[in-house]
């Protein structure tokens, strides 16, 4: 009981400074990186650390599936090639070079340990890729990439993770056999993920009318995408990919309103409470690791610590700048159809932030080989990975704007295609009125069809920004904003009644709770529409 009241109460100190992130817009991975060191030198704390066996079901599952629910499909497919050379290509260089250098560096690692290291550290991670680029004006495309990467890397780095362990436990380890498995184990678990996202889709569709059942079924979803793979011996972790786009790409239809209002919020708060879980874990654990690691010196594990994050940066550029020219050399057709900009490819390569995916697979390795055989190293592998975390989040996470800056990159602005995208929406409303209302009563439809006009006509005396696609200098873009601030303010006025009405004792507490709702949606709605870069 101890233990779960430290638990609740550093999660809320995490959950505070992550509200102070939020306000000064201060990327929230390093801020709980961060709270894993403050953590661990906080005297009195206990040691606390769950069963191996279940990090992994805990943690994996939901994080993936929530990465996967908000990757685009559609940029993933036109995106396919550098997605695929940087999630599975350079995972496997990144986990070569990090056991070289490892091996080299550190007498006691045998190439297995190092094998296993180099596999944790190889996949950057999802949320700290798009936590920290987000606001940072770079080119969709550049975006969709990093997701796709951080995505898909998740499952090569932890395939190759799973076979160095087996490699360390059961003494053997043959190459073909591996490629083999890998590819079988791939297919198979994209096919279990695709038919748990079917079954899923058709119970959403035919059964499912209560917000808070589907809210429950989606909590749900990936942790049977991921036993069930796992029972089959295939890649989870593929298969919970797969069934998060499957679904996520039919949402729209599958769906209610009200249930993908709720689910995202229930999703973001749950995602919210493991990330800073982990490193709260991890915080707990990081004192008696370092005790655990006490036979080598400070200055060694100094640089063992610096040495393996620099070969993990420095690796990915020397991927990233041959894997980028080298299809546009050869192939006319990428050259003719996609833009080059060197900017952009030093940005990718400066993105490789680690994150919760490592941890989570650094805490997972096993306490004991055997029954009498503790598991060789298990300290120094996690100390050497939460250093990767802690550099790349901390000096990468931090110098991207910059580097963004000094390169001289132009802010992308999306305003302009979402003005484009809102504009043939109206236009095709207002066109679908007339041609199916012209029998209704004139008044219904005039009152119907200006509502549309209004925005229409709003839209038309919208100020665009100057970089329409991301050329020339950037100006404000104001797409409805003085319109809907006002009816913002109405709402507070309506809501500011209700409330006192509610207070009186004047108002029933279910109508209340209806209009209050009905006011929080429309408020949410018109925020929504207000844009700003």
């Amino acid at each position: 009981m101890e233990n779960i009241t430290v638990i609740i109460m550093l999660l809320f100190g995490v959950a505070f400074l992550s509200l102070i992130s939020k306000k000064y817009n201060f990327p929230i991975p390093i801020v709980l990186v961060l709270c894993g060191v403050i953590i661990s030198v906080i005297p009195g704390l206990p040691v606390i650390a769950l069963s191996p066996e279940i990090v992994f079901i805990v943690f994996l599952p939901p994080l993936l599936y929530h990465a996967a629910w908000y990757t685009s499909w559609s940029d993933f497919k036109q995106t396919i090639r550098p997605i695929t050379l940087a999630a599975v290509g350079l995972v496997l260089f990144t986990t070569v070079a990090v056991a070289v250098a490892a091996h080299m560096l550190i007498d006691d690692i045998s190439w297995p340990l190092a094998f296993l290291l180099g596999a944790i550290v190889s996949p950057p991670d999802a949320v700290s890729a798009t936590s920290i680029t987000k606001g940072l004006g770079l080119h969709p495309r550049l975006i969709a990439i990093l997701e796709g990467e951080s995505l898909v890397n998740d499952a090569s780095g932890l395939v190759a993770y799973k076979y160095a362990l087996t490699a360390i436990t059961a003494g053997n380890f043959v190459l073909w056999q591996a490629g083999l498995n890998f590819l079988v184990m791939s297919v198979l678990g994209i096919s279990i993920g695709l038919g748990v996202g079917y079954v899923m889709s058709f119970i959403h569709k035919k059964f499912v009318c209560d917000e808070v059942i589907e809210a429950t079924l989606t909590l749900l979803t990936p942790f049977a995408s991921y036993l069930i793979a796992e029972h089959f011996e295939c890649s989870g972790v593929l298969a919970v990919v797969a069934t998060g786009l499957f679904l996520s790409a039919r949402s729209g239809t599958i769906f209610t309103h009200e249930s993908r209002m709720m689910t995202g919020t229930i999703w973001s708060v749950l995602t919210n409470i493991l990330n800073g879980l982990i490193f709260i874990l991890i915080g707990l654990q990081l004192r008696q690791i370092i005790a655990g690691i006490g036979d080598y010196s400070g200055l060694s594990l100094f640089i063992w610590g610096v040495s393996v994050s620099l070969v993990v940066i420095l690796v990915r550029f020397l991927w990233v700048i041959p894997a980028t020219l080298l299809p546009r050399y050869i192939s006319k057709k990428i050259r003719l159809q996609e833009e080059f900009d060197f900017r952009n490819m030093i940005v990718f390569g400066w993105s490789g932030m680690r994150g919760v995916v490592s941890m989570a697979a650094a805490l997972a390795l096993p306490l004991m080989m055997n029954e009498t055989q503790e598991f060789p190293l298990r300290n120094l592998i996690i100390y050497l990975v939460f250093c990767v975390i802690l550099s790349t989040l901390v000096i990468q996470g931090l110098t991207l704007p910059w580097l963004i800056k000094k390169l001289k990159i132009e802010k992308y602005s999306i305003i302009a295609e979402e003005y484009e995208i809102r504009n043939i929406i109206v236009s095709q409303t207002i066109t679908h009125i007339e041609d199916n209302f012209s029998l209704l009563n004139n008044d219904l439809l005039h009152n119907i069809k200006s509502k549309y006009e209004v925005k229409f006509n709003r839209l038309q005396k919208t100020e665009l920004p100057a970089n329409f696609f991301g050329k020339g200098n950037v100006m404000g873009g104001e797409i409805f904003n003085d319109f809907t601030k006002i009816q913002i303010d109405l709402l507070n006025v309506e809501r500011s009644k209700l409330e006192s009405m509610h207070k009186s004792g004047s108002v029933n507490e279910e109508i209340f709770r209806k209009i209050e709702k009905e006011l929080d949606l429309e408020e949410t709605r018109l925020w929504m529409e207000m844009y700003e870069e």
